[in-house]
C-alpha cells in the first residue's frame, strides 16, 4: 500500500506553521502594537512553541521582515509584472497600476501604518520597510518603462522622471495622505490619483 511522501509531509507541515505565525504576528502587531506584543504572545495566537516562531523566522525581530517579503515575493506579484508588461493602451494601463496600488495599500493598511511608525525606533521595521517600497517601486518602474515604450509620456519626461511622479502618487504615504489626512475614502482617492496621473504623465491626445 503506497504511502505518503514523509518530506513532502514536513514540508506542509513547516509551511503551515510559517503561515500560522505570520497570521498571528500580523494580528497581534496591529492590534497591540510591534513593541507590545511579545513572542509568547505570538506563539500562543499560533499554537506553537515559542521555540518554533525563533527556529522558523528568528523571533519577533525578523517577523516584520518575513511577513513581508512573503507577500512581495507571491505568485501574484510576478502576474502583476508580466500584466504591466503586456499593455498596449498606456491609460488602461495607468489605471490598472492605480487601481493595484490601491488593493495593495486596503490590504495592508493597518500593517504597513505599524511598520512606518516603528521603523525610526527598529531596524528590523526599517528592513520591512525598504522590502515593501522596493517591491511597489520595481512594479512602478516597470509601469513607467512601458509607458515610455508606447511613446505615451508627455515631453520632457522620460521613464526615470515617471517612476518618481508614480511613487509620488501610489506609494502607502500617498494613500495615507488622502485617506487619514483628507478623510476620503478609497474609490474617491483612486479616482483622482488617476486623474492626476494622466495630467501629469501623459502625451495629450490629439
Amino acid at each position: 500500500m503506497p504511502t505518503r511522501n514523509t518530506g513532502g509531509r514536513r514540508a506542509e507541515y513547516a509551511a503551515a506553521t510559517r503561515q500560522a505565525i505570520h497570521d498571528a504576528a500580523r494580528e497581534l502587531f496591529v492590534a497591540k502594537g510591534y513593541f507590545a506584543t511579545t513572542v509568547d504572545d505570538i506563539a500562543t495566537a499560533a499554537r506553537v512553541a515559542p521555540a518554533s516562531v525563533y527556529a522558523v523566522v528568528g523571533g519577533k525581530q525578523g517577523l516584520l521582515t518575513a511577513i513581508i517579503e512573503a507577500r512581495t515575493t507571491a505568485p501574484d506579484v510576478d502576474e502583476t509584472y508580466a500584466r504591466i508588461s503586456a499593455f498596449d493602451d498606456a491609460d488602461e494601463l495607468l489605471r490598472f497600476i492605480t487601481h493595484a496600488t490601491r488593493v495593495r495599500f486596503e490590504n495592508a493598511r493597518d500593517l504597513m501604518r505599524v511598520i512606518t511608525g516603528t521603523a525610526p525606533h527598529d531596524p528590523a521595521a526599517a528592513r520591512a520597510l525598504r522590502a515593501a517600497h522596493a517591491s511597489l517601486r520595481t512594479g512602478l518602474n516597470l509601469t513607467a518603462r512601458r509607458l515610455a515604450e508606447l511613446a505615451a509620456l508627455r515631453d520632457r519626461v522620460d521613464a526615470e522622471s515617471a517612476t518618481d511622479t508614480l511613487w509620488f502618487h501610489l506609494s502607502n504615504a500617498a494613500y495615507f495622505m488622502l485617506t487619514d489626512d483628507n478623510n476620503w475614502s478609497l474609490d474617491k482617492a483612486e479616482g483622482w490619483l488617476l486623474e492626476s496621473l494622466r495630467t501629469a504623465l501623459l502625451r495629450p491626445a490629439d
